[in-house]
């Protein structure tokens, strides 16, 4: 079991998330997460800085291994650019960094105006820009004529010893199962064990399987659920509407549906290392190998003391 930290690009700069990075090391945390978002979800969140600077800057800082969950390579950005980006971030972190991609949110992929797939048409989009990622990945000048992509006399010419891992991400069953088919590994953020059977059952076999979950550390567990309800209420909605919403104040239009009892059911709040123990805990009896934690708000210091002191001793 490897316990990392989950980095939040919507919720923090770029300078912040280096601080938390070089933390997250000394506190005993093993790898990062970091997400890759063009939008926050809400303005409350109040960040997006561009993921590949900040990947970049982590090889500076520390030596934990970074995936990115996730980076939709399909709309917003061409899978061979990408695959540059990935590579560059592989040599930089020497081998420790894993590519998690998805299918992708019209919040952040949709910028461009074009109509916003189907999620069948973006699996599909997804399937090919993964092929074209690896045609590139193994070395050479590159022509693809694909249904989605091409490319023309194409060549990264800085690349890693090893092609990057590629991690897919998944939460319904189309996705699970495309996720075991062509990934390296799985990501979720939901402690649902169906899920991670379906994956290798699907043919993902025992190949990793990890996932990311929010908590609030704070003084009071009170305070918790408000500084989580205001900046991340939007975790608590059902369906798709986390695929299909295109801005930011539609988000904050439908979190109004979420109340403040719903994220305390859904969120460890405060300071008792028994409600983080927990909640981690339910992700590792649905049977991931990975588990990265984010920690909501500004107490992220007093998150690192604890997690050094009580809750990673604990787990280990």
């Amino acid at each position: 079991m490897r316990i990392g930290y989950f980095l939040s690009s919507e919720e923090f700069g770029p300078a912040d998330l280096l601080d938390q990075a070089r933390r997250a090391a000394d506190a005993g945390f093993e790898a990062l997460w970091i997400s890759d978002h063009f939008h926050p979800w809400l303005d409350a969140q109040g960040h997006s800085p561009f993921v590949w600077s900040t990947i970049g800057a982590l090889s500076q800082v520390c030596r934990l291994p970074v995936t990115t969950a996730v980076t939709c390579p399909t709309v917003r950005l061409h899978p061979a650019v990408v695959a540059q980006a990935a590579a560059t971030s592989a040599v930089l972190h020497e081998g420790r960094f894993v590519l998690g991609v998805g299918s992708g949110e019209a919040l952040n992929e949709h910028i461009y105006g074009a109509a916003w797939p189907s999620a069948s048409v973006r699996l599909e989009m997804l399937e090919e820009a993964v092929d074209v990622m690896r045609t590139l990945w193994a070395g050479g000048f590159v022509d693809y004529r694909g249904e989605y992509y091409t490319l023309d006399n194409a060549r990264i010419y800085t690349l890693p010893e090893q092609p990057p891992k590629v991690y897919v991400s998944g939460f319904g069953k189309q996705s699970i199962d495309l996720a075991a088919q062509i990934g390296d590994g799985y990501i979720s953020t939901k402690p649902d064990a169906s899920m991670v059977q379906r994956f290798r059952d699907q043919g993902g076999g025992d190949k990793p399987a990890a996932a990311g979950l929010k908590v609030c550390y704070a003084d009071t567990e009170d305070e918790g659920v408000r500084i989580a309800h205001e900046r991340w209420a939007n975790e608590g909605l059902p369906g798709e509407l986390a695929q299909v919403l295109p801005s930011p104040k539609h988000f904050e239009q439908a979190s109004k549906l979420v109340t403040p009892d719903m994220t305390a059911q859904t969120h460890a709040c405060g300071k008792d290392p028994d409600k983080h123990l927990a909640s981690i805990g339910k992700y590792i009896d649905a049977g991931y190998d990975e588990v990265y934690v984010n920690n909501i708000g500004p107490h992220w210091p007093g998150f690192f003391d604890l997690y050094a002191k009580e809750i990673l001793p604990a787990l280990r």
